[in-house]
């Protein structure tokens, strides 16, 4: 009982503070240096191999795709307000283009804190430049699929996107609303 109230009081923390940081400071889409890159990278590849021991579909779902992010590290907390925070690589045809990062804000039942890997596929060429144009959000009733074996094989695409999580480490009891938004930074700006 009590290391759940510890964890509750520091999820709250956690979340005021992304609150704060998300409204006021922001955060670097790209990695600023090439060890920062390079410490990316690795997170990436990282996270891809042992998404892809979790579920071995997750690789032919991203080649089918025209193209994927892949957000690492996702902290999410709250205590009646709530914020997420991740950054990661772009990827189309399987080549690097880019970096983003995704913040999201809630307000509505929740308490605790969570950290997770979040992959979004894009089915075709439109659904991507969405994304890289800034003309991609998700909406609040926007859902993911839990990656576990075989659900890489039937992720369902809604508007050229499937959503898949894997990873998730934490607790965090939520009925909330709001929605997830994404920055891009082409590879070459970010150099």
């Amino acid at each position: 009982m009590r290391s759940s109230l510890l964890q509750l009081s520091l999820a709250a923390a956690l979340a005021g503070g992304m609150a704060a940081g998300l409204t006021t400071t922001g955060c670097s889409t790209a990695p600023k240096s090439s060890a920062d890159q390079q410490s990316m990278d690795e997170d990436v590849r990282t996270t891809l191999s042992r998404c892809g021991n979790e579920d071995p579909t997750l690789r032919d779902l991203l080649d089918r795709g025209y193209g994927y992010v892949i957000l690492p590290n996702v902290g999410k907390g709250g205590l009646g307000i709530g914020g997420a925070y991740g950054r990661g690589e772009v990827f189309e045809r399987g080549r690097l283009i880019g970096y983003a990062d995704m913040t999201q804000a809630t307000i509505g039942f929740q308490a605790g804190g969570q950290k997770y890997t979040e992959i979004i596929v894009f089915q075709d060429k439109a659904a991507l430049d969405n994304f890289k144009g800034g003309r991609f959000a998700f909406d609040a009733q926007a859902t993911a699929v839990a990656l576990r074996a075989g659900a890489g094989a039937n992720a369902p695409f809604k508007n050229g996107v499937a959503v898949l999580t894997c990873g998730e480490t934490g607790l965090m009891a939520e009925a909330a609303v709001g929605g997830q938004k994404f920055n891009f930074v082409p590879l070459t700006d970010s150099q």
